[in-house]
């Protein structure tokens, strides 16, 4: 697993996000496995999903997402209603904590764009994806969408892992003339990750010398939200992984290391986020 708080060189994601991971684990299993070269430019990795509970028994997977866009193919008992009855979807960048109901039987395989790779894919604008999730025909390449619903989700990891090299096939081939704006992207996102004492938008200005304006006009077009929401958003999954991985010192000082120097502050952004204060996080697990 990549370690959250040291991502190796070029990460654009970690695999930070799912709360409490240990219950997760317990009745789905969870695949990932790197893109390969052919797609790397755009996607940072593949993943499958699979479960079989038996009747009577589920529970609600909750996982902070990162700021990036998914293409996936779902099947199972108790299909998701926001896919409309679609198989091979779209997901935007998720500004709230993404739940979902996990009961009878499910399969699912995907891949994880870096932030902005879909809207560098297809010149489409991230925002039209935000906090939605729509059919991946008409987004997407159509061989690309072909190939995801032909995926065998019931075969072994092999099978699965095999199909999707298939999917990325059907991928164009990297372009030949590069995206500087993408590329800022992906370097500012970069930092984030491997930088935790950049804590605000001011720091990245510094950092990368460019202006807010800037980075605000990419960052909406590319990822879907602005750069202070994507900086948020991996400081929470920091906070979530050192309660995850035991933290029990002063909450404040958590807060502190991470950004947030107003107790109330912190805990009205963890709250709303995660759902509980992070007090009762802690406890609770």
């Amino acid at each position: 697993m990549l370690d959250r708080t040291n991502p190796p060189s070029g990460a654009t994601a970690t695999f930070a996000g799912i709360l409490r991971p240990e219950q997760l684990a317990r009745f789905v299993r969870l695949r990932r496995w790197p893109a390969s070269p052919r797609v790397s430019h755009w996607v940072e990795n593949h993943w499958s999903l699979r479960w079989d509970l038996p009747e009577g028994r589920w529970f609600s997977s909750e996982v902070i997402p990162h700021p990036t866009c998914s293409l996936t193919v779902e099947r199972g008992s108790h299909p998701r209603p926001e896919a409309g009855g679609e198989e091979v979807v779209v997901t935007g960048v998720v500004t709230r904590r993404f739940d979902v109901e996990v009961r009878g039987w499910g399969r699912v395989a995907g891949l994880r764009f870096r932030p902005g790779g879909l809207a560098a894919l297809t010149g489409q604008s991230a925002r039209a994806w935000t906090d939605g999730t729509v059919a991946a025909r008409g987004v997407v390449p159509e061989g690309v969408v072909a190939a995801l619903a032909a995926l065998d989700l019931d075969g072994d990891d092999t099978a699965v892992e095999a199909g999707m090299r298939a999917v990325e096939g059907a991928f164009p081939g990297e372009p030949e003339a590069a995206d500087p704006r993408y590329g800022r992207v992906l370097d500012v996102v970069t930092s984030m990750l491997r930088e935790p004492e950049l804590v605000s938008v001011a720091d990245l200005e510094h950092r990368h010398h460019v202006s807010a304006r800037t980075l605000q006009r990419d960052f909406l077009h590319y990822v879907g939200v602005g750069p202070k929401q994507v900086l948020g958003r991996y400081r929470m999954h920091d906070v979530v992984a050192a309660l995850d991985d035991g933290y029990d010192g002063p909450l404040t000082a958590l807060a502190e290391r991470f950004g947030w120097y107003d107790q109330a502050h912190f805990t009205r952004d963890f709250t709303s986020l995660v759902g509980v204060p992070p007090s009762r996080y802690r406890s609770e697990r």
